[in-house]
């Protein structure tokens, strides 16, 4: 019998494996969607970056493989980064971090030649956001003017943030609210992500720093398996592995665990966010794939990388 890991990845894969025509930006499917295009596929070809690195490449992923090599030689797929100017400098780096290898790198070079000064310079960015960059320019392998990670990681949200519950009363009302708010917590396992290169690397913590981190992590997965906020619960399994934990092993990574199973559909999907803003199963397909793609996503890769082992 699978592994309740096992059985998270291969869903959450096979859905994904039959919706890449909602990833695929230029498909008749995804044309007139609502969803970010993309930052759809440029999640998609996250997983596939990661999974690459693997050593077991499944067979699941393989159309997904094929299409972000595609997206990633047409001239046509960069251009829709400006369709988020807010996000456009920032999806132009990613672009560039995440190209495959053995692909013909022209526009990959092109959209390096795009980059703003502003976007690679420290100044007016908080320490998470230099992260971030510094994270996705070492990766595309371009000079940058972010600080080394030992210095931002003492300011970084998996250090400084303080969780909400420590500080006020032991009431009801207290017991019931969240550790952290909720673009709190994303900070917070992105940073983990980023400084532990989504499970390749320590992430540099050590003593208190990482009892803190850990703490902040279990609180956190405590409340959004109690809430059913199923998209951060994947994150933040993701996270408990990067700070050097087995999440198999805990209470809140077991219990997290369970949550994701009762959440997955018999088609493998993640019908969203959380129970609050799940999709119906009567959405139509492009509602239910903007829905349901990111939490299906990061759940994949939150059990492939939990599942593969440690690398030496």
């Amino acid at each position: 019998m699978p592994s309740s890991l096992e059985q998270l990845s291969s869903g959450a894969l096979d859905w994904l494996g039959r919706n890449l025509d909602h990833f695929d930006p230029f498909s008749p499917s995804a044309r007139s969607a609502t969803h970010g295009k993309a930052k759809a596929a440029l999640e998609l070809a996250l997983l596939c970056h990661c999974a690459a690195r693997s050593g077991a490449v499944p067979e699941a992923l393989g159309g997904a493989i094929a299409l972000v090599r595609k997206l990633w030689q047409d001239p046509d797929f960069p251009r829709l980064f400006e369709e988020v100017p807010d996000h456009a400098p920032t999806y132009g780096l990613i672009y560039a971090a995440l190209a495959p290898d053995g692909i013909d790198d022209t526009e990959r070079r092109a959209a390096l030649a795009r980059l703003s000064p502003d976007l690679l310079s420290p100044h007016g960015k908080s320490p998470y956001r230099r992260i971030e960059i510094r994270y996705y320019a070492d990766k595309a392998g371009i000079r940058h003017g972010m600080e080394p990670y030992a210095e931002l990681l003492p300011r970084s949200p998996l250090v400084a943030l303080p969780a909400a519950g420590s500080l006020g009363s032991d009431g009801p009302a207290a017991q019931d609210a969240a550790p952290l708010a909720t673009p709190e917590a994303y900070a917070l396992t992105h940073t983990g992500f980023y400084l532990g290169d989504f499970g390749r690397t320590p992430p540099g913590l050590t003593g208190s720093a990482m009892a803190h981190a850990r703490a902040l992590v279990s609180r956190m997965l405590d409340h959004c398996v109690g809430h059913d906020r199923w998209d951060l619960a994947a994150e933040l399994l993701l996270t408990q592995f990067i700070l050097g934990s087995d999440p198999r092993g805990t209470a809140p990574g077991a219990a997290a665990v369970e949550c994701l199973i009762r959440a997955q559909r018999s088609d493998g999907a993640m019908p969203g966010r959380s129970a609050a803003l799940a999709a119906p199963s009567s959405a139509p397909p492009g509602e239910f794939f903007r829905k349901a793609y990111h939490t299906t996503l990061v759940t994949a890769l939150m059990a492939l990388i939990v599942s593969s082992p440690r690398p030496s």
